[in-house]
């Protein structure tokens, strides 16, 4: 008898943990007066201890939808900006309305525009790579300095047109065992940062320490900084996009795909900046995973 109440008991809680992430209803609470309901012979504990871990799953589930959802506003939103420009020129061609100086002199914004949009579409298309199907990561030896040679070769251009140095501290004989696709995406969208908000003549740095299983790759820079009261929210969508020191533009997507992937490789990421004084980027990883 008590085992058929208790089964009448969890498929109520579930149908309610359903109905709640549907529509944002608080789930914890009735749970729990669901448990005071439960007969005395009930493993109370073991089931808080079970609506404790579905609570944290629920919250997981929601940051995916929160993460989908402005994904898909920043997609359209860039979308129709874009595309409304180019309407708008060609029918400010079309009426003679618009000079053909004009129109050259705001083909560099446009120019900006489009690498931005461009930019997302390839973010959004490697977070949907690891979201459909049963993606799997494939850890294979990584040499420390191969990252480095792969960052220093991408980004030679750039890092010549504002006189940026780039360096490594560390051993160069440091490896580490991850997914090279998932690695290369994040460092490569740390160090776009890095060199964005870098100001010209200065210095950035490749990091990495080893301590026992755990690899830790730093990119170090010394440029606009962050401020302090961006930092608690910086992986959330609606923060403030700042323009690079050579007036670069970005839509704040990277970061908060960065993290997704960081958490796919069973690391951590943390963040350290200072305004006006640079932002160093540390990844923890393990050196080897299974």
């Amino acid at each position: 008898m008590i085992f058929f109440i208790t089964c009448q008991l969890l498929e109520k809680g579930l149908n309610w943990m359903f109905y709640s992430c549907l529509n944002n209803k608080p789930f914890l609470p009735f749970f729990k007066k669901i448990i005071q309901k439960a007969p005395k012979t009930f493993d109370t504990e073991f089931m808080t201890d079970f609506i404790n871990e579905l609570q944290l799953k629920i919250e997981r589930l929601e940051d995916e939808i929160n993460f989908k959802n402005g994904l898909i506003s920043i997609l359209s939103h860039d979308s129709k900006e874009l595309f409304g420009t180019f309407l708008w020129l060609i029918e400010e061609l079309e009426q003679k309305t618009l000079s053909e100086e004009d129109f050259f002199k705001l083909l560099p914004q446009v120019k900006r525009d489009a690498q931005k949009n461009l930019q997302t579409t390839q973010d959004s298309i490697a977070w949907l790579k690891t979201q459909y199907g049963e993606f799997k990561i494939k850890p294979v030896k990584i040499m420390v300095m191969d990252l480095f040679h792969y960052l220093e070769e991408k980004y030679a251009a750039k890092l010549n047109e504002k006189n940026i140095k780039f360096y490594f501290k560390g051993d160069h004989n440091a490896f580490l065992t991850s997914d090279r696709m998932l690695l290369e995406y994040v460092l490569d969208k740390i160090f776009n940062n890095a060199v964005k908000y870098t100001f010209p003549g200065q210095d950035i740095y490749l990091q990495s320490i080893t301590e026992d299983d755990e690899v830790i790759l730093s990119v170090i820079d010394f440029g606009t900084g962050i401020h302090e009261k961006y930092l608690p929210t910086i992986y959330n969508h609606g923060n403030p996009i700042f323009l690079g020191t050579a007036g670069e533009k970005g839509v704040g997507l990277s970061l908060k795909i960065v993290k997704n992937f960081i958490s796919l490789l069973n690391g951590n990421i943390q963040i350290i900046s200072t305004e006006n004084k640079g932002t160093t980027v540390s990844l923890f990883l393990h050196k080897f995973i299974e």
